[in-house]
């Protein structure tokens, strides 16, 4: 079950947007944009941990690496249940090599974004998460060919409507 809400003012709007694009910001530097003392900064972002809407992870450039393949999966399911869908989730979880995974509505019960080390590794992946599960009724794989934009960034409030 999803969290609740996190109530947010117009500092709380701000911080986090700032953070998205350059988490290793001071918090002097941070309070200077926002117009807060780098200790109000300090005591939001922990609260920002600790209510779970932010985390910080190490970002890598999967093209540096020069190792990574990715992939796109669409999954449609066999029999609609929730246990079943949720032994699925806890699969998708599970699997390192999966970088993102969606439910969606229309034909395709899921989409599922795959990073692994070539195509072999790909295949092998698909296999152990896709065909032997049972549940599964038909799977597509479609290799990534160039990464055209990847981004984590999470808008904190609707875009203003301007007036004409």
């Amino acid at each position: 079950m999803p969290a609740s809400p996190l109530a947010l003012d117009e500092f709380d709007h701000r911080l986090p947007e700032l953070l998205q694009r350059d988490s290793a910001a001071t918090l002097t530097t941070l309070g200077e944009a926002v117009g807060l003392s780098a200790s109000a900064v300090q005591r939001r972002i922990t609260r920002y941990r600790r209510h779970g809407l932010m985390r910080e992870i190490a970002v890598l450039d999967p093209a540096l690496l020069g190792t990574t393949t990715l992939a796109t999966v669409l999954v449609a399911m066999e029999r609609e249940s929730a246990k079943l869908h949720a032994a699925f989730h806890h699969r998708m979880r599970a699997a390192p090599e999966v970088q993102q995974c969606y439910s969606l509505a229309g034909e395709w019960d899921y989409l599922v974004i795959l990073c692994t080390t070539g195509v072999a590794h790909c295949r092998e992946i698909a296999d152990r998460l896709f065909m032997d599960e049972g549940n599964i009724k038909r799977y597509e794989t479609r290799m990534v060919f160039d990464v055209v934009k990847t981004g984590l960034h999470v808008p904190t409030r609707a875009p203003v409507k301007r007036k004409r």
